[in-house]
């Protein structure tokens, strides 16, 4: 379905955030019959309805919300609506036409665009491929889940999108390049569960894209795509990290070396398979890797990575603080914990419970010496996960800034305090911003 198939209809658009004002500026572009927002989660942080928007269509809340919204021809829901909410559910039974704006977006630019999902990954290898792109002469506009509705991007010849599970859930059009980062259950109280998880985020996949390119070394996400057909980078047929010439790990296209891995600033272990995945991405696209790779190398190493992902601060006690606030599930922080293998590790994790299972992180500590504190809500239940293993040594604390307190006495100089919940923030924080904000003011003001 794309924009103009709306013209003439009754539509309702479901959500008045970024998102959903987009939404409704977009549509009310194209004429439709009626046009209504409805917002069922309106509190004191919700934005004034005024304007080009009041204008366009009215607001609804309370009782009459829903009436609207199942009176629609079309609604278009807001990525923030999970499909496990009541009246999704109930207007599913209805056989209710229930779509997105990024599927209305993309059924006009799936040639133009390369999509990237993944539960782990997908914002540093979204940024990579547009950073490399640019790079190359290859100019592209960077947006999606990054804080950038679809349907506010400009026009451009190539398009490169970090998209979330909830983005992809309703798309009826694949990119020209879908990827996939990483596959581990997240996010399942908002899709009903891992299989309808893995089918909303796979449904990047669904309707033919010219190229798949996947992170090759994810044994869940290889076990469900079977023997589709895709790139699977990090594998020895693309890009791949192998030892070089010199002895050290490079990373090759094939068995042709580009570039040592001392080049990537990004540590772990995970970011070396990003990269891969983004190099594979620009092969696909045609750029010529291997002739270029100098220009590459130096592309590569001007990176700068993510903010609240392994992000360190520097400060002098000896000790090296590490903020990963967006790794918000146990397999997020597993792989931050082995970003840091080999130095002394103190990790902070806990923040809301979403009943996740942390038996994967236990089983992933089993033969680790670690440190682990646990914060509310969901830090107590993760470190009696961690019970009884030989290595680890677990604590509950009162709060993070009890966490950094408690870091310092029992971190050894040289070491590693690193802050990856494997929990999302809100409930205690505002956001994943603010908790990033309390733990670096907690590091700062605890400082010898």
């Amino acid at each position: 379905m794309r924009l103009s198939d709306l013209r003439g209809r009754n539509v309702a658009v479901w959500g008045a955030g970024r998102e959903g004002r987009a939404a409704v500026l977009a549509i009310a572009a194209h004429d439709p019959a009626d046009l209504v927002a409805v917002d069922d989660s309106a509190n004191f942080l919700t934005l004034p309805w005024e304007g080009p928007l009041a204008e366009a269509a009215p607001l609804v809340t309370g009782e009459e919300a829903f009436d609207r919204l199942a009176a629609a021809d079309v609604v278009v829901r807001s990525p923030g609506v999970p499909s496990t909410h009541p009246w999704m559910v109930e207007l599913r039974r209805r056989g209710a036409t229930v779509t997105q704006g990024s599927a209305l977006w993309m059924a006009e630019h799936a040639d133009r665009t390369v999509g990237v999902t993944g539960s782990k990954g997908k914002s540093t290898t979204s940024s990579l491929i547009s950073h490399l792109l640019t790079a190359m002469d290859r100019p592209n506009v960077f947006g999606g889940n990054i804080g950038v509705p679809l349907l506010d991007l400009p026009e451009a010849d190539l398009y490169v999108l970090e998209l979330s599970s909830y983005q992809c859930a309703d798309l009826t059009d694949s990119p020209r390049v879908a990827v996939v980062t990483a596959l581990f259950p997240e996010h399942l109280d908002a899709h009903g569960g891992e299989r309808e998880y893995y089918r909303d985020k796979l449904n990047l996949l669904a309707y033919g894209p010219e190229t798949v390119v996947v992170n090759g070394a994810d044994p869940r996400l290889a076990l469900e795509l079977g023997d589709r057909r895709a790139v699977r980078a990090g594998t020895p047929d693309t890009a791949n990290v192998a030892t070089g010439a010199d002895g050290t790990p490079w990373f090759h296209l094939g068995d042709r070396p580009l570039f040592p891995r001392a080049v990537l600033p990004l540590v772990g272990r995970h970011n070396e398979g990003n990269l891969c995945v983004a190099l594979a991405v620009l092969a696909a696209l045609g750029v010529d890797v291997v002739a270029r790779r100098d220009n590459l190398a130096v592309a590569v190493a001007e990176f700068q990575g993510l903010a609240h992902r392994l992000t360190e601060i520097v400060e002098p006690s000896g000790l090296t603080f590490v903020d990963d606030t967006l790794a918000t599930s146990p397999y997020a922080a597993m792989h931050a914990i082995d970003a840091y293998e080999g130095r002394p590790l103190t990790v902070i994790v806990g923040g809301t419970d979403r009943g996740l299972d942390y038996g994967p992180l236990r089983a992933h500590l089993a033969d680790r010496e670690i440190t682990v504190l646990g914060i509310p809500d969901s830090g107590p239940r993760i470190v009696e996960a961690l019970a009884g293993l030989p290595g680890v040594r677990t604590e509950v604390v009162e709060d993070l800034v009890d966490a950094v307190r408690r870091s310092r006495e029992l971190t050894p100089t040289g070491g590693v305090v690193l802050l990856s919940p494997a929990a999302p923030s809100y409930g205690r924080f505002r956001n994943f911003e603010h908790r990033s904000e309390v733990f670096a003011k907690a590091v700062a003001d605890t400082a010898p």
